[in-house]
């Protein structure tokens, strides 16, 4: 007995080192509608919380804990670079989006979050949509990035897609002294909502561009769109878009792209995507500076869908959220120029960055307040 007491403390004492650097973390669970969710706030210097919620089959409760607390955290240096008031949570749900989703589960979700008070503001990421966080919003005023009928500032795909080409012009500046477009090829991974848009633009301003992705109907359209535009497309297989020797790697779909593997096949002079969490550890970011490819941080050039959500709050304004973006090009030379006299990874100088705007944020910053509610709900007045 006095064993089994021992083993239940330490686990409960490693339970809390895992959330040592988070400020807090929040276990969901609503029987009746078949809810079990993570709700993880790592940090709101900059303000209160700000971060999607994916649903997902995870294998246990640890591996959707591990995912809450490593998302939240990469929230919080996503928004300082953003230069945005809001700090880093991230919720998930555990169950399969395909089977397990009902409008009661998203309406109990929607009742944890509104117990924090304004402390976490969610919305939609990878395994739900839009229309979950509508029966969502029925329980809670604390959403963002609704479609626009509901108040909302729609399609968050379009300021990410430009993000991305703001930060390819940045790199090519770099690279070339000029940051002109259609000059330079281009190997993209994925052609979703953002790469396709990104495979787009680049076309459109002549490009040559090398494509992958696993529907063939996202194929299929990309050469329809070619055919209209001053640029060239060729598809290759999955696994063959690491090779190409094209001048900048565009990764828009899966994360840990950048690893042992990977890295050896590269014949880029740069690596500028979307995909979250591209680098598979901290290490690969150094490999990749060994080999001379520069890197630009995920988390900087991917912010232009959440610059569009956290303006939410002020009021939708398409404009405003496009004058934002472009900073992106101006963030990304700055990560280059600290690393190169710095010599420190892009990743590392990015960091410092992040955290150096949050110190001084703290300083600003003595008490906790959080933005207006939407000027949209379904919530009765009070």
């Amino acid at each position: 007995m006095i064993m089994a007491d021992k083993l239940s403390m330490t686990k409960e004492f490693d339970l809390f080192d895992k959330m040592a650097k988070h400020e807090q973390v929040v276990f969901c669970n609503d029987p009746s509608t078949g809810l079990r969710a993570i709700i993880a706030i790592h940090n709101t210097t900059l303000g209160p919380a700000l971060g999607g919620c994916r649903m997902q089959p995870y294998n246990s409760v640890e591996e959707a804990l591990e995912d809450a607390l490593r998302l939240s955290k990469g929230m919080t240096y996503k928004c300082a670079a953003a230069d945005v008031d809001f700090g880093g949570g991230k919720a998930v749900i555990i169950g399969d989006p395909k089977t397990d989703k009902s409008p009661e589960l998203f309406r109990a979700f929607g009742q944890f979050v509104n117990s924090l008070g304004g402390r976490f503001y969610t919305g939609t990421d990878m395994g739900t949509t839009m229309d979950d966080f509508i029966h969502a919003m029925k329980e809670t005023n604390f959403v963002n990035g609704l479609p626009e009928e509901y108040g909302g500032g729609g399609d968050s795909s379009i300021p990410t897609a430009a993000g991305v080409l703001y930060g390819i012009k940045a790199t090519n500046q770099l690279l070339y002294g000029s940051d002109e477009l259609g000059r330079h090829s281009y190997a993209i991974q994925g052609l979703g909502k953002v790469g396709f848009k990104v495979a787009t633009g680049l076309l459109e301003a002549g490009a040559h561009i090398y494509v992958t992705d696993i529907n063939e109907e996202s194929l299929r359209a990309i050469e329809e769109v070619a055919a209209k535009t001053p640029g060239k497309v060729q598809i290759v297989a999955n696994d063959d878009i690491y090779s190409q020797e094209a001048d900048i790697f565009v990764p828009c779909a899966f994360g840990g792209i950048i690893n042992d593997t990977t890295i050896p096949m590269f014949k880029v002079k740069a690596i500028v995507g979307s995909a979250n969490n591209q680098l598979l550890n901290d290490r690969h970011g150094k490999l990749l500076q060994e080999k001379g490819i520069l890197y630009a941080p995920d988390y900087i050039v991917n912010s232009g869908g959440l610059i569009q959500v956290a303006d939410e709050l002020y009021g939708i304004n398409h404009e405003r959220v496009l004058a934002k973006t472009k900073h992106i090009y101006d963030a990304i030379l700055e990560v280059y120029k600290d690393a190169a006299s710095s010599g420190k990874t892009t990743e590392e100088s990015a960091n410092a960055m992040c955290e150096k705007r949050i110190a001084n944020r703290g300083k600003q910053n003595s008490f906790f307040s959080a933005p207006k509610k939407p000027k949209w709900s379904f919530n009765k007045p009070s």
